[in-house]
C-alpha cells in the first residue's frame, strides 16, 4: 500500500506501466464535472470509476482485495479514512474470489486506518486487503482500477 499527496504523484509513474497514464488522466480530467460511473481509458487496461457515496462506519466497511487490478484511489471530496490488512494475514472470508468483478470481501477488521484527505491517493495492490469510504458524510473520490498485466 502506498499513500501519498497527489503533488507527489511523479514518485510512482515507473512502478507501473500504466501509472503514469493514470496520473496524466488525473491532471487533465475534471473529476467533479464527471457524473459517478465508469470511463474506460485505455479499454479494460484502465479504467476510471468516479463515486459519490455516502461514507460508512468502520464497522460497516469489509475489507476487499483484487486479484486483476491494482486499484489507485484518490480522494476528491470528504472525510475518508481507509483501512488495510495483509492480504495473507486475512482469515476469515466473506466468500470465494468472484472472477468476474474480481473481489473478495473478508469479515477480518484491518491491521491499520489511514485518513486519506482531499488530493491524496492510496495505491493497494493484489497483496492489499483494503477497506475504503470509511468517514462520515459524503466522499467524492475516483478509483483507477490499472490491469496487473496489461494486455497492450
Amino acid at each position: 500500500m502506498i499513500l501519498s499527496a497527489l503533488s507527489q504523484s511523479e514518485h510512482y509513474e515507473k512502478l507501473h506501466p500504466l501509472f503514469a497514464r493514470a496520473f496524466a488522466h488525473i491532471r487533465s480530467t475534471d473529476f467533479f464535472s464527471l457524473a459517478p460511473g465508469r470511463y474506460p481509458i485505455i479499454g479494460d487496461d484502465l479504467i476510471a470509476i468516479v463515486e459519490q457515496v455516502p461514507a460508512k462506519t468502520k464497522e460497516m466497511a469489509k475489507l476487499e482485495a483484487h486479484r486483476k487490478f491494482i486499484d489507485i484511489q484518490l480522494v476528491l471530496e470528504g472525510d475518508e479514512t481507509m483501512g488495510w490488512k495483509p492480504l495473507e494475514d486475512c482469515l476469515n472470508p466473506v466468500s470465494e474470489h468472484s472472477e468476474e468483478k474480481d473481489i473478495r470481501f473478508f469479515h477480518d477488521a484491518p491491521a491499520s486506518y489511514v485518513p486519506v484527505p482531499p488530493d491524496h491517493f492510496c495505491i493497494f495492490f493484489p497483496e492489499d486487503a483494503h477497506a475504503p469510504l470509511i468517514g462520515t458524510g459524503t466522499v467524492r473520490k475516483v478509483i483507477f482500477k490499472v490491469a496487473v498485466k496489461p494486455a497492450a
